[in-house]
């Protein structure tokens, strides 16, 4: 709890008022939390001490599925779906979800309405969840004639001076 309390003074800096100040606190302890409970399934081994003669390795099983990593999203997969998007959502859900903008800082900047940023924010969230969903046989798939060629991809949008 202490260290919850470390953290909220240290990050104070940090609230930037977006929500309620007791759900940034309430995140910051959830936070504190989580990071302690994967400290602590972590064992220490002593580099500088010999392995002990009765040291038994630990049984692996191979060509299983990685409980701590079912459910996650692999990086390349989310990359590879973020390419298949068309330019327009793809732009503003970069904007939105990886940048932070917000939808009045991304209709200023790319000259539209804060409607057009939303649509096109929840365009990109539907066709990802289905590129997702669907699996790897579906991203990176070839486009059909007569679709427009490649697509740029994706990576982070340079700032207006």
């Amino acid at each position: 709890m202490q260290d919850a309390f470390i953290q909220i003074f240290r990050g104070l800096g940090s609230f930037r008022g977006d929500s309620a100040f007791s759900t940034w606190i309430y995140r910051v302890v959830v936070n504190t939390v989580l990071m302690t409970r994967r400290k602590r399934h972590l064992r220490e081994v002593s580099l500088d001490e010999p392995v002990s003669v009765d040291y038994t390795p630990v049984q692996r099983e191979l060509g299983g599925d990685d409980t701590e990593l079912l459910g996650t999203v692999d990086r390349v997969a989310l990359t590879q779906a973020g390419n298949e998007l068309p330019a327009g959502c793809r732009t503003i859900f970069i904007l939105h979800e990886v940048e932070g903008y917000e939808h009045h800082e991304i209709a200023e900047r790319l000259r539209c309405s804060i409607g057009n940023s939303k649509s096109q924010l929840h365009k990109a969230r539907l066709k990802m969840r289905k590129l997702l969903a669907s699996g790897k046989k579906r991203i990176g798939r070839r486009r059909a004639p007569g679709t427009p060629g490649k697509v740029p991809a994706i990576r982070p949008l340079a700032t207006a001076a």
